[in-house]
């Protein structure tokens, strides 16, 4: 395709040339030249003018006729003009797609911009937030919903979690709020109904703490019946009938340690208050700990170091972190192998501090991995019986940290070992006094 200007150049040059031919033939070269450059420069602002006109008061689609030059610049204009329509339409469907989907999603979905203005928001926003098309837009959220801890969780630019609160427009319903990042500088403001959810969390919490309770009692009649049964000395019973008595004990212990977990899980989940701000040795309790798994260290033969830098308190409750710190330990010393090697430490550095467990046994597979602080989640459930576990150690763990404000990280290689270590913020602990 030939270059425009060029054609547009030679036009130019054409008339000039015969501007020049005839002015010389009429004695008057420069006028004529001088002519035919006025008509072409009002030919210029015409089209100019007609360019304005239809670009600022033109209510037609196509442009208006012109030549030359300005021909090529207005058809140009016009397709891009319909390039445009296109994108536009195209825009306005996907709009209307995306509105369509989220009034039909039963949860609440607002659109705020950089300021915290609403934008958009569904049908089920006016219901569960209590927002009114006409009245809303554009008014900042938060001087819409006046809940303090909104306010702060609007505040921050991505929150890794969402909150829970108590919906504007429904007391009696519970609202899980999410925040994310949207369009350019904007935020879409997600809130799902959980009242249902929470009713059927609330009572299986409710069964389980009731039935574990109901189950304590005939427990501890039934072990303590066992136990003078078995320590009758009197008593000659015959082979396989003292083998049954001694495995209705311990599976009898077993329970009670099952029900024991259950009630603790069951308080920690209960429980909103906040642990007591009392300093716990570590140290001290570690050497508990110590003590307690001893005989089975020595049974399996295998070597325990814990080092615990001294002084260096944590502040919480002292028998949940003893319960966090006595199952990482134990559950150490129960799967690692015969002969095996399990190191402890405790200590502190500018990050805050540290409780670090690491053992040589069998590790854990990767897939493994995401779900073990879940309750009765076991690796290998047969393994896991025959050592004694309830399946619930990490499950108390993941909740007593989280109370203590604490973080589980969790690393394992098949074959080479685990490692489970607890973090704690500076604000959690008391450094030793500096000598």
């Amino acid at each position: 395709m030939p270059n425009p200007w060029l054609r547009e150049l030679r036009r130019v040059l054409l008339w000039l040339l015969l501007a020049a031919v005839v002015g010389l033939i009429a004695g008057h070269p420069l006028s004529a030249i001088l002519l035919v450059l006025a008509v072409y420069f009002a030919w210029h602002l015409r089209s100019m003018y007609r360019l304005h006109r239809w670009l600022a008061h033109g209510h037609s689609f196509h442009p208006p006729e012109a030549s030359g030059i300005w021909g090529e610049v207005l058809d140009q204009l016009y397709r891009r003009q319909v390039r445009h329509r296109q994108r536009k339409r195209r825009l306005s469907a996907l709009i209307k797609r995306f509105q369509a989907a989220t009034e039909a999603m039963p949860d609440a979905t607002v659109i705020l911009d950089k300021f915290g203005a609403i934008e958009w928001f569904n049908a089920a926003a006016e219901q569960q937030l209590g927002l009114q098309a006409g009245r809303d837009l554009g008014q900042r959220l938060i001087n819409l919903i006046r809940q303090p801890e909104f306010r702060e969780f609007l505040e921050v630019a991505s929150p890794p979690e969402p909150l829970r609160m108590v919906a504007p427009a429904d007391p009696g319903m519970t609202l899980s709020v999410r925040v994310v990042p949207y369009g350019l500088n904007q935020r879409l403001l997600i809130a799902r109904d959980i009242t249902e959810q929470l009713r059927v969390e609330t009572m299986r919490r409710d069964f389980v703490a009731n039935v574990s309770h109901e189950l304590r009692t005939p427990l501890t009649v039934v072990n303590g019946f066992l136990e003078t049964l078995n320590d009758d000395e009197e008593a000659d019973y015959p082979p396989h009938l003292a083998r049954s008595l001694e495995l209705m004990q311990n599976q009898t212990l077993r329970m009670q340690h099952l029900v024991e977990d259950l009630l603790l899980l069951s308080r920690l989940e209960n429980d909103r208050k906040a642990p007591p701000h009392e300093c716990v040795s570590v140290s001290a309790m570690l050497a508990m700990i110590e003590e307690a798994v001893t005989p089975l260290v020595e049974q399996k033969h295998q070597q325990l170091s814990i080092a615990a830098e001294p002084g260096l308190c944590l502040y919480g409750a002292e028998k949940e972190l003893y319960s966090v710190f006595s199952n990482l330990i134990t559950n150490a010393v129960r799967y690692t192998q015969d002969g095996g090697r399990i190191e402890v430490r405790w200590y502190h550095d500018e990050k805050g501090s540290h409780f670090d467990v690491q053992d040589n046994g069998p590790g854990i597979a990767p897939h493994h991995m995401p779900r073990l602080t879940e309750r009765f989640y076991r690796v290998d459930s047969g393994r896991s019986r025959d050592v004694g576990g309830t399946g619930l150690g990490l499950a108390i763990v993941k909740h007593v940290l989280s109370r203590h404000q604490g973080q589980l990280r969790i690393s394992s290689t098949l074959n080479m070992g685990s490692r489970f270590m607890c973090d704690f913020p500076n604000d959690q602990t008391e450094l030793p006094p500096s000598s």
